[in-house]
């Protein structure tokens, strides 16, 4: 795919696109037109750096995990030093944090669909009329 259907596809924009692949992230094959070309994998794999940089990972860091996200997994981790492992610790004890208090919003708005429904608001569907409505201000 050329990078304006993958630009399409992840929501990032061609300019990021070209920056991940200047920062050793992505890459492309060119075309004989020279336009890039890239694989299918990279719509999920542009997605996660997404996620990684959203983290607060910076790319140095988030192009020596990249392998771990691949399958077969090929790692390789010549400049590891104890700053980039804690680093990387801090980074997902955030993640788990962060993940924890999504968990927690999910299931209080769970819990509120499941209430709403119960008091009779419909399919619970974003047109329905959900509960009951505030009484006018005089």
């Amino acid at each position: 795919m050329r990078i304006g259907e993958l630009s399409r596809r992840t929501s990032t924009s061609r300019r990021l696109l070209r920056y991940y692949e200047e920062q050793g992230l992505i890459a492309a094959d060119r075309a004989p037109n020279g336009y890039r070309e890239y694989d299918e994998r990279f719509v999920d794999r542009v997605l996660q750096i997404r996620g990684l940089l959203d983290a607060g990972l910076p790319t140095r860091i988030i192009r020596q995990i990249l392998p771990c996200l691949d399958k077969p997994r090929t790692i390789y981790f010549p400049d590891a030093t104890p700053e980039m492992l804690a680093t990387l610790r801090h980074e997902r004890d955030r993640m788990t944090e962060r993940i924890r208090f999504l968990t927690r919003n999910r299931d209080a708005i769970d819990d509120y669909l499941d209430a709403v429904i119960a008091y009779g608001g419909g399919d619970g569907g974003p047109d329905s009329d959900v509960g009951p409505r505030p009484a006018a201000l005089t």
